[in-house]
């Protein structure tokens, strides 16, 4: 096979990448439900108060909705800034890297 033709000259079937393994997977899922478990707990605690019906009120819904967009949107900024901050470490490693003769 040359660039991505067979011996024949037809187009070479794309190689999809192997998926990752549910072990592979796991510690990802078992975060996932810890901060999920963490954040309904939270958000149950601060907005959930009256126990005296078998549904939430109005004023309960509205708080838990608000607590999870906060969440959200604060897991969102600090994802950011941590982009933020890498690309900078990156770049800093670069320079340093050609300050060094590193890089050409």
């Amino acid at each position: 096979m040359l660039f991505g033709r067979s011996s024949d000259n037809k187009p070479a079937a794309p190689v999809a990448p192997a998926a990752p393994s549910f072990e592979d997977q796991l510690p990802t899922l078992r975060e996932f439900l810890r901060e999920y478990n963490r954040i309904a707990e939270v958000c149950f605690n601060d907005c959930i108060n009256d126990f005296t019906g078998r549904t939430t009120t109005a004023s309960e819904n509205s708080c838990v909705n608000i607590c999870l967009e906060k969440f959200l949107k604060v897991t969102q900024r600090i994802s950011q800034r941590f982009q933020e901050q890498q690309m900078l470490m990156n770049e800093n490693q670069v320079v340093a890297g050609k300050a060094k003769g590193l890089f050409q």
